[in-house]
């Protein structure tokens, strides 16, 4: 409201100082090195900008690269890395035990992304404090993605348009988005926790918790990119999609031509094609993809299943590449082995130890010498149906391609007009609800 009353020269003020108090709500010290970070890299940019040579341009890059990742390190990896010497060394160097800040992967390579591109000339400064620290601190995708890059925002800051059209796009678009999270999401999260609580596991249930999670966290995780589109799009902002049903893919390389889009081309744009990309030698291109490919998994936190989940898709992409079979594959085998793949990973990524991934792939395949299935398994099966059922629609084109086929068909499309907010409406009271009942609704993204 306050945002819309206000002129058009305090509008970047007005997302700034609300952008950090929804940060701070959740722990108000960090708030402090969330302004530190906008200061520094703005500070960075302008010296950037004002060097006299490609030297000193570089030198303060280097400054930028340095700090950010030092701050990432402290906060996010240095207690992985001291535990790790100590288990291997048998030291007992003691941990720092800080507290993760919320959302510091996000906005730390969204200030590098800044830096990097005034540097190459890709972007120019931004001179107002006021507008850098509000692509910084944006609050509809600060804490959840999609990363966003400088250049694909600048412009908006400057100028961009409201309209009630774009509102209502985005009202929509956050509905959706909030609805595939609370009802969706969090209801397989539910089953999740059932599955490690029950005293009767079987090979089934092992399966079911595999694809329940990979169903929670794609939508789980496109559920926030929902939510930040819908919400950047009332404030005249567009951000770039995130997520494009990775589940339909026929390969690895296309899961991830599809799946979390803003970090993927982040890494082949900041890391990746620095490195010599695929333009060198055949040893250099392996290893340049098993660098990329480790530090993806790292990114998402700092523990060795993570590690360990980013070089097995360094391992699939590069046996995609070797074996051109596979590319061959008819559409059904190649659609399995990439899910196959996907929920493997999944299994490696959600495990809280390296021990618990053996358990839970040893129990998918029949080696934790357990039952098939067992009556509480075949409850939960009968439970669960209708949303494993809804899931596995939802996690493909049909829903949207139907929809958009009615409303665009000139005897159905006026009365989807007519009944698109009430059911929008609808969906709201239902999360609502859902909300106000105080139901299992983890929030995935402090894990890392």
């Amino acid at each position: 409201i306050v945002y819309f009353l206000v002129p058009k020269c305090l509008k970047n003020t007005v997302l700034l100082l609300f952008s950090l108090v929804f940060y701070g709500w959740g722990e108000p010290k960090y708030v402090v090195l969330m302004v530190a970070s906008i200061a520094m890299f703005y500070g960075c940019g302008l010296a950037i900008g004002k060097a006299k040579t490609q030297k000193f341009k570089k030198l303060w890059l280097i400054v930028s690269v340095v700090v950010s990742l030092s701050l990432l390190g402290i906060f996010k990896y240095a207690d992985f890395f001291v535990s790790s010497v100590n288990a291997a060394t048998g030291l007992s160097i003691p941990l720092l035990r800080l507290a993760l800040p919320i959302g510091i992967s996000f906005y730390t390579f969204q200030c590098l992304s800044y830096t990097i591109d005034v540097y190459r000339g890709n972007a120019a400064v931004q001179y107002n404090p006021i507008s850098f620290g509000a692509y910084v601190s944006l609050f509809p995708q600060l804490i959840a993605g999609p990363i966003v890059r400088y250049v694909d925002v600048a412009r908006e800051l400057e100028s961009r348009t409201h309209s009630w059209e774009k509102i209502a796009l985005g009202l929509r678009r956050f509905i959706i988005g909030l609805a595939k999270k609370i009802i969706i999401a969090d209801n397989f999260a539910v089953l999740m926790k059932l599955f490690r609580e029950s005293g009767e596991q079987s090979v089934l249930f092992f399966w079911m918790y595999a694809i329940a999670f990979t169903m929670n966290i794609y939508f789980d995780f496109s559920a926030y990119s929902d939510m930040a589109i819908g919400l950047g799009k009332i404030f005249g902002f567009h951000f770039i999609e995130n997520f494009n049903y990775p589940y339909i893919s026929r390969s690895i390389q296309e899961f991830w031509r599809r799946w979390h889009m803003s970090l993927g081309s982040w890494f082949r744009d900041y890391v990746y094609i620095p490195l010599g990309g695929n333009r060198v030698s055949k040893g250099r291109w392996v290893f340049n993809t098993l660098v990329v490919w480790m530090l993806t998994g790292l990114w998402h936190g700092a523990a060795w299943n993570f590690v360990l989940w980013g070089l097995l898709y360094a391992v699939l992409l590069l046996i995609e590449k070797f074996v051109p079979a596979i590319a061959k594959l008819p559409r059904v085998v190649s659609h399995v082995y990439v899910m196959l793949m996907v929920t493997l990973g999944f299994v490696l990524f959600n495990a809280e130890s390296l021990a618990q991934v053996a358990s839970d792939v040893g129990g998918m395949f029949g080696f934790a010498g357990v039952p098939f299935a067992t009556k509480e398994t075949l409850y939960y099966l009968a439970s669960y149906g209708v949303l494993f059922v809804a899931g596995f629609i939802g996690a493909t084109p049909i829903v949207r391609n139907t929809a958009k086929k009615l409303s665009e068909h000139p005897k159905t499309g006026k009365i989807i007009a007519v009944l698109e907010p009430v059911f929008l409406l609808a969906l709201l009271l239902i999360c609502t609800a859902y909300l106000v009942d105080g139901s299992f609704s983890p929030f995935l993204y402090f894990r890392f």
